[in-house]
């Protein structure tokens, strides 16, 4: 009794989030398009109208828009050839490909796009539930009622934001780096082996799915923000995100080259230490400081749903002001060591032209004139796009301040 009370409290606490409101508003949808049903169709279960219902509702107003109608034409494409084979034949294994092999014909005809395999499923289903033949305007209806709820449901009751998961899967990638930075620096000085830098390497290599991954979560943040009314500043808070991840892309694959070059290093060295202790310190000192500031910048890009982007920024100018002094420190002390190993003296470079691009990518004053042409490139596209939406606008805010 106290464990289903305290899993109730815990699914209470979350039903603000929003894969629990997606679930809360498809159960819904679903619900009352069963209810319509029953009071309209002639049916004694009119499941197609749920079953619809279902298919429409989606995760963002934006893809609701964009491809509802595309859904909508996949089901009732499927339902109009499963009534037409329930007229015509019983259900069988042959009858069963062929009307697979129909739907995604006819799926490809009502250019339903990516809902084709949709059409087959919708028919599939439909067939499973009926094959009389006097139930198939029922069936139409059923599926019309339910396309119109999830519309509706889309469109009175918004989805909700996705924000939030976005900016974790940032800050989860930032904090993989950061550990993968640190880790880095705390061997620079031991007698790394070529099996111990190569790990490295593959952890360096691993980033690439994560960033695919959070590509994922940013791509559905960003169409929960398209067309959204709860949401003021939605161009900005995507270009934001978008352009941080941009960054971090980018500093996981200079991240990747680093270990390389470490990698090379510990196979010229043997069992020897990859660095004499006065450059491993200063190369571990720049590392974990080069870890912080992609902390910190983490944290500043989603600093809009997590923390005070003032305070963010702050501490990544210091985190990156005090990797520029190691990084100078360890320039300083480099070429002694390329003159005690001349045939070295292309890694060691390397290393310090890595961690420039890295610093740089991650200054701020690179991250607003990187936002800056990302707004400038969308308002151009806008008005590529949109030409007489944006005359229109134009002409509005000129009778706005004829009246001032």
């Amino acid at each position: 009794m106290t464990q289903a009370l305290a899993s109730l409290l815990h699914l209470v606490s979350r039903h603000r989030e929003p894969a629990v409101v997606q679930a809360l508003r498809s159960t819904a949808a679903a619900v009352v398009s069963y209810v319509v049903a029953l009071r309209l169709s002639s049916e004694p279960a009119p499941l197609t109208a749920p079953l619809t219902a279902l298919l429409v509702v989606q995760v963002t107003l934006y893809t609701t828009l964009t491809t509802g109608i595309r859904r909508v034409n996949s089901v009732v494409a499927g339902v109009l050839i499963a009534i037409g084979f329930s007229a015509l034949v019983g259900l069988t294994w042959w009858s069963l490909g062929l009307i697979i092999l129909a739907s995604l014909v006819v799926g490809r005809l009502v250019k339903a796009g990516e809902f084709v395999p949709e059409v087959a499923i919708s028919a599939m289903l439909v067939l499973g539930v009926t094959r009389v033949t006097d139930t198939a305007w029922d069936r139409v209806l059923e599926t019309l009622i339910g396309a119109a709820v999830g519309l509706a449901f889309n469109i009175l009751f918004v989805p909700p934001v996705w924000v939030r998961p976005a900016s974790e899967a940032i800050s989860d990638l930032a904090a993989r780096m950061h550990t993968l930075l640190m880790h880095i620096g705390r061997e620079s000085g031991s007698a790394t082996t070529v099996e111990q830098a190569a790990a490295r390497l593959h952890e360096a290599r691993r980033l690439d799915n994560d960033i695919a991954q959070v590509d994922g979560a940013l791509r559905q943040a960003e169409d929960s923000l398209r067309l959204n009314p709860r949401v003021r500043e939605g161009v900005l808070f995507r270009l934001v995100l978008r352009t941080g991840l941009d960054t971090l892309e980018i500093c996981a694959v200079v991240l990747r080259v680093s270990c390389r070059t470490l990698t090379d290093l510990a196979q010229t060295r043997g069992d020897e230490p990859v660095f004499p202790p006065r450059i491993a310190e200063a190369l571990q000192t720049l590392y974990e400081h080069m870890a912080l500031a992609v902390e910190a910048f983490a944290q500043l890009i989603t600093a809009q749903v997590s923390a005070n982007a003032e305070a963010a920024e702050a501490r990544l100018t210091e985190e990156l002001l005090t990797a520029r002094r190691s990084r100078d420190q360890l320039a300083a002390l480099l070429p002694e060591q390329m003159a005690l190993r001349p045939g070295e003296w292309q890694l060691y470079g390397a290393l310090l032209a890595e961690a420039d691009r890295v610093l740089d990518e991650l200054g701020v004053e690179k991250r607003s004139e990187r936002l800056l042409e990302e707004l400038d490139r969308h308002s151009r596209e806008q008005r590529e796009r949109y030409p007489r939406l944006h005359r229109l606008a134009k002409w509005a805010r000129g009778l706005r301040r004829t009246g001032r």
